[in-house]
């Protein structure tokens, strides 16, 4: 049964709300997104998941939320700390070079939002309402926007067009790399036994720091 009643106000729906994201969070730091069900959600933040569909669509719109806030968390601490990540006395080739290290090494220390990365459109993205969706989407291209204008100081020589370009490949190759990297069980028994089958066998944060600099200067070059 539930150990909650029913919030009154629209505090007590945040305070709701946020109480089903940090359960998710918490649950998404134990097990894969395909392990994550609407049913355990509920059954561990204590309400019965009635009342957990009055806050959100669906199992995939609880995730898509927490994405978000996970998202703009990463791009707002990124934007503080990538200029010091590169002399601007430096040629564009090496700040380049600096900005992929940088952007490498602090997105693989966020294993959680490179996990609901690699699922965004393939999973998270269905079964929720056009309205879930429409936020989701502008709120993202909000922390995009700080993204690309935090680049764009280290690497002016991007237009904004090249630089906004450039933050969103790096993210779609974020989660394209992540899935390929930490595979499901089968394979990787698979690569234990034959080594040489390993897809990228550089592993996530070297596999992205030479993309993310190959897509910078592809773009610079533009």
């Amino acid at each position: 049964m539930s150990t909650f009643q029913r919030a009154r106000s629209e505090d007590q729906r945040e305070v709701r709300r946020q109480a089903i994201l940090q359960t998710a969070a918490e649950m998404l730091a134990d097990m894969p997104v395909s392990a994550i069900s609407l049913n355990e959600l509920s059954r561990r933040v204590g309400l019965a998941k009635s009342n957990v569909l009055r806050y959100f669509d669906s199992r995939e719109a609880v995730l898509l939320d927490l994405l978000i806030q996970l998202a703009h968390d990463f791009f707002t601490q990124l934007a503080e700390q990538l200029p010091g990540a590169v002399d601007a006395d430096d040629s564009v080739r090496a700040r380049a070079g600096g900005v992929a290290a940088a952007l490498a090494e602090a997105i693989a220390a966020h294993p959680m939002l490179c996990e609901l990365l690699s699922v965004q459109a393939g999973v998270l993205e269905h079964n929720v309402s056009a309205a879930t969706v429409a936020k989701y989407k502008r709120d993202g291209y909000v922390s995009l926007a700080g993204f690309t204008a935090a680049l764009r100081r280290v690497l002016p020589e991007l237009s904004e067009d090249l630089a906004a370009e450039a933050t969103r490949t790096i993210t779609l190759f974020a989660g394209a790399l992540w899935t390929h990297t930490h595979p499901p069980q089968a394979v990787q028994d698979a690569y234990t036994a034959d080594p040489s089958l390993v897809f990228l066998p550089a592993g996530f944060a070297a596999s992205l720091e030479r993309t993310i600099h190959i897509v910078l200067m592809g773009l610079l070059a533009d």
